[in-house]
């Protein structure tokens, strides 16, 4: 008994003082623990709790320079634990030299880190402002400048660079938080703008409880979660025409044999297999299913796959890369009753499908790794949905669902989402489950399902509300196959996409302003 009391006082009054002590650490540990609230674990509340945190610690910042690097602290917290798999992909299929690959990811991880310290610094200057001109106003700066400034960060992060939106905060309340109801009304960037301003009023509430304002903010918080519980009530859209049967393919090829040419027959003649044994209307394969150009794929091949799907009355979904001209195309193109239609992929993958300022970095690809038909071209953002079998299908490849604006460019007309991928690049890590996630967000945002084929998963069919409907085991070879129906309409962000957003956090930054005019009637908190 004595050892345990020696032990806890030790932890009490060093380690715990040790940790409070360092504000960095703190912001480290709190990013990380907010990567449990994303797909696996799916503990929604923990990413309110750890921006909380984060913001309690900008609150203490003495200059905006320590909060940069406080935000820096947290963002590679959520990074280097959050997408950790990037050094499989890195090391192990683009065989990368280990000490290479962990630098490469360390340094992918401080790149998207410097968003948030970027929002840690501009809040800082912002409410440095507000207190030169009117005295001590903290609940301005935690109320509405960090949740606008916050939200804004991500936004950048999701074009800037090409954008890598992976991890917006908003993605961890998909499918079942009650602040996903809000989902089709301002989209993921919302539901993150909810977040912060949940997390800001938790921390009021524990900063001045005994205070009313404390007790109004506890009240704002529970009726925005109840708002957002309603909400999830409401339909959007509506059904149109008959249902389709569907059957999606899980060919299970391993990555490292994936694009081996003694391993091609095999590949064909899995994807044939799984393909004849459907009778579904519409089959889809996943992304580059067949590794090679169209034109290379055996014309007899094609005939047995374009028999098959005739005979059930609709058409077939192929991955596979296309050539026009000296261009070439990560594609998806149709087989069957319908004339033969083609997606070409829009929003390339840095580095993994074309090479940013190639004159200086295309050594990346040439001498360090081996990623196959690394120099891609876009197609472009104007595409039409392809309509086979008896719907209209808007096609997006790989981590194109990562960005809802560019989703609902082919909205409303689609009646179906359908995404192709190969996550065979990261292994047993936890990147196909947060894929799936996103996928979930863009079927709330739109109102629409959403068919994933995937090569070794997650293959899932994803309800309008943003859950799962059926979903194949990982790295296992299977086809799921089920009745799905199209629909019609428009939900509010297909409509108006981030506008909602922006103008919330634009709205709220422009009262901050304008209450600087002022001395703050509420309290700053208890520490």
């Amino acid at each position: 008994m004595r050892r345990i009391k020696l032990a806890f006082y030790f932890v009490k009054n060093y380690f715990v003082k040790k940790l409070t002590a360092n504000p960095y650490l703190i912001a480290f540990i709190a990013g990380a623990f907010a990567v449990f609230g994303f797909a696996p674990f799916g503990i929604f509340p923990l990413p309110i709790v750890s921006l909380a945190v984060l913001f309690w610690l900008w609150s203490k910042a003495q200059h905006p320079s320590q909060a940069a690097w406080i935000g820096f602290a947290f963002g590679m917290g959520l990074f280097c634990v959050g997408v950790s798999w990037i050094y499989v992909a890195l090391h192990e299929y683009g065989y990368m030299h280990p000490i290479l690959a962990a630098i490469a990811t360390a340094l992918f991880a401080a790149v998207n880190a410097s968003i948030p310290a970027l929002a840690g610094y501009v809040q800082a200057r912002y409410s440095l402002f507000i207190k030169q001109q009117a005295g001590e106003l903290n609940y301005v700066q935690l109320l509405l400048v960090m949740p606008g400034i916050w939200v804004l960060a991500e936004w950048l992060r999701g074009f800037l660079f090409t954008g890598f939106p992976w991890l917006t905060l908003g993605y961890s309340q998909v499918p079942n938080s009650p602040l996903a109801g809000y989902a089709p009304i301002v989209g993921v960037f919302g539901v993150s703008l909810l977040v912060a301003v949940s997390a800001s009023l938790l921390l009021h509430f524990f900063n001045v409880r005994n205070h009313k304002s404390g007790k109004v903010a506890l009240i704002v918080l529970v009726a925005l979660w109840i708002s957002g519980a309603a909400l999830r009530a409401l339909e959007w859209t509506q059904p149109q025409g008959e249902p389709t049967k569907v059957s999606l393919l899980q060919g299970n090829i391993s990555q490292d044999t994936k694009f081996a040419k003694d391993a091609l027959v095999d590949t064909l003649e899995t994807y044939r297999r799984l393909a004849e044994s459907s009778d579904a209307r519409l089959i889809v394969l996943p992304e580059t299913a067949l590794p090679l150009l169209r034109e290379n794929v055996p014309a007899g091949y094609q005939a047995l796959l374009r028999d098959h799907v005739r005979q059930n009355g609709g058409d077939l979904l192929i991955g596979a890369f296309e050539r026009d001209d000296e261009h070439y195309y990560n594609s998806v193109y149709s087989l069957g009753t319908s004339d033969s239609q083609h997606y070409h992929k829009d929003h390339l993958v840095p580095f993994g499908e074309f090479i940013p300022l190639r004159s200086l970095l295309g050594w990346v690809i040439n001498d360090l790794l081996q990623i196959p038909m690394g120099d891609l071209s876009s197609g472009g953002a104007s595409q039409a949905p392809l309509n086979v079998a008896g719907q209209k299908i808007a096609v997006n490849i790989c981590y194109e669902d990562a960005f809802g604006e560019e989703v609902i460019h082919a909205l409303p007309q689609a009646t179906l989402l359908v995404n192709v991928t190969n996550d065979a690049w990261y292994g047993d890590s936890h990147a196909a489950e947060q894929h799936n996630q996103l996928s979930q967000m863009r079927a709330l945002e739109t109102g629409r399902i959403m068919l994933r084929a995937t090569n070794t998963g997650v293959t899932s069919i994803i309800g309008t509300d943003g859950q799962i409907q059926a979903q194949l085991p990982q790295h296992q070879e299977g086809v799921l196959t089920a009745t799905v129906q199209g629909y019609a309409g428009s939900t509010p962000y297909v409509r108006w996409g981030n506008a909602a957003m922006l103008v919330l956090a634009a709205l709220m930054l422009g009262i901050a302003w304008w209450l600087q005019r002022k001395p703050s009637p509420l309290p700053v908190g208890e520490g």
